[in-house]
């Protein structure tokens, strides 16, 4: 059963930050119902109160409403830790001697796990993410990419849909890290033969969960290689002994979860149901353009901005505004809980 409605109003009142705080890019701020979630949690096992096994609804119930966020089937998700190990389970089912084209920009759990493999043959040639569209032709086995960029929100240049195009044209597979995008931007998972998605930023969850997405014709090209008892067919009758019995979808991936951050992941997730990821886009995209307005910046389809201006960061600390430096800019981002209370603050710590 779906969650209520909630609307965008109620949500802000979850939130509570000391700050200012434009940085979910970084880490996202945790809803009230996450803190009480992971106290009772907490509590629960300080009074020897915790059961192995009464931590499986929270993953389960998180897995729906995941799949739920991102349009796709429960049965096509796999659970992990970060996105790193995604990457690497991809990497490593392609053939020696393949070959990756990438974005030269991207954040390195994308990067490096396809370029380790370049003892067997592996190619991963980058380019421009302006380019990486127009560069999808023969040859290309795979095309990785983040679907924000971490460094300064840029999206792909004509949208993913003309990335998937393009790579369905030439016979290409596609991997995406939805990071920086599930949580705010409208994503839809089946359309690329692999997703990855860390939750502790736009997902608003403790750091620990993630989630992989892969469309049912790709999964035997995957070996499980972290596989343990819970990929099983049925965890609990998975945990002794021989012969192999993994689950026959994508759960044949999961690795063993970090249990408490699962107990703050779950409410999370219901919480963004409950708003709608169309509400959140509309609201988190229109606090960005508001700021670029203020500082005389072209308006831009991401709810990440980039600001370079010397002595940036240190404006906003002194205003007491949480934000991030990456790549020479100073980066801000807003989420549910930004108002257009806080787009003042930043546009005039900024001088905007």
């Amino acid at each position: 059963m779906l969650p209520h409605v909630l609307s965008l109003h109620a949500a802000q009142r979850e939130f509570a930050p000391d700050t200012v705080y434009v940085n979910t890019a970084s880490i996202g701020l945790p809803p009230r119902r996450t803190v009480e979630a992971l106290e009772h949690a907490i509590e629960t096992w300080r009074s020897g109160r915790a059961e192995a096994a009464g931590y499986d609804e929270l993953v389960t119930r998180s897995r729906e409403r995941f799949a739920d966020l991102v349009a796709t089937t429960p049965d096509r998700v796999a659970i992990g830790h970060q996105v790193s190990t995604f990457s690497a389970l991809v990497a490593s089912a392609l053939p020696d001697g393949a070959r990756v084209l990438a974005a030269e920009e991207d954040f390195t759990s994308v990067l490096f796990p396809f370029l380790v493999h370049a003892d067997r043959g592996v190619r991963v040639d980058t380019v421009p993410l302006a380019g990486l569209v127009d560069a999808i032709g023969p040859g290309i086995d795979l095309v990785a990419v983040s679907a924000v960029q971490s460094a300064d929100g840029r999206l792909v240049p004509g949208g993913l849909d003309a990335l998937a195009a393009a790579a369905t044209r030439h016979g290409c597979l596609t991997y995406i890290d939805a990071t920086q995008a599930v949580g705010w931007l409208p994503f839809e998972a089946d359309r690329f033969d692999f997703v990855s998605c860390a939750a502790y930023k736009w997902l608003l969850s403790p750091r620990g969960t993630a989630f992989g997405v892969i469309r049912p014709e790709r999964l035997a090209m995957l070996r499980p290689l972290y596989a343990g008892w819970y990929a099983g067919d049925d965890p609990w009758t998975s945990i002794y002994g021989p012969p192999l019995r993994l689950a026959k979808q994508a759960r044949r991936l999961d690795i063993s979860p970090a249990w408490l951050a699962w107990a703050g992941t779950l409410p999370a997730l219901e919480l963004l149901a409950e708003v709608g990821i169309a509400a959140i886009h509309q609201h988190d995209l229109a606090l960005a353009n508001a700021l670029r307005d203020r500082l005389a910046l072209p308006r831009g389809d991401s709810a990440i901005v980039a600001v370079a201006t010397d002595g940036a960061m240190e404006r906003l600390r002194a205003a007491g505004i949480k934000a991030s430096v990456r790549a020479g800019a100073v980066r801000v981002s807003f989420h549910v809980h930004n108002t257009e209370d806080d787009v003042k603050a930043v546009a005039r710590a900024l001088g905007g």
